[in-house]
C-alpha cells in the first residue's frame, strides 16, 4: 500500500493480549484523547488470544512517534496487554519482499 494523500502520516499499531470486554474501546478511547484517527482496523482472537492491527493518521497526533511508544507501553502495562507502534514506512519498508 502506497499512501497517495501526502498529508497523512500513517503508522500501524499492533495490540496482543489475553481476550477480554472492552479492549478495542480502551485503545479507541486512548486514540481519540491523543487526536489519532484510525484508518483501518482488524482484530482476531485465536484460542483465547486477543490480537488487533490497526492503521492510524498520526498528521494530527498531541504526541510525536516516539512518545506515543511510550505512552503505548505505559498504557499496555496498565491494561495487560502488549502495544506497540510503528511508522507505516518502516513497517513497509521490512515486509517488503
Amino acid at each position: 500500500m502506497t499512501d497517495t494523500n501526502n498529508s497523512k502520516n500513517l503508522a500501524v499499531v499492533l495490540v496482543i493480549g489475553k481476550d477480554r470486554s472492552g479492549i478495542v474501546a480502551q485503545i479507541s478511547d486512548f486514540l481519540w484523547k491523543e487526536e489519532i484517527n484510525i484508518e483501518d482496523i482488524s482484530q482476531k482472537i485465536m484460542q483465547g488470544i486477543f490480537v488487533m492491527t490497526m492503521l492510524v493518521d498520526l498528521a494530527g497526533a498531541r504526541s510525536d512517534l516516539g512518545v506515543l511508544a511510550k505512552k503505548f507501553d505505559k498504557l499496555g502495562e496498565n491494561i495487560g496487554l502488549s502495544i506497540q507502534i510503528q511508522h507505516y514506512r518502516i513497517f513497509e519498508a521490512m515486509h517488503r519482499v
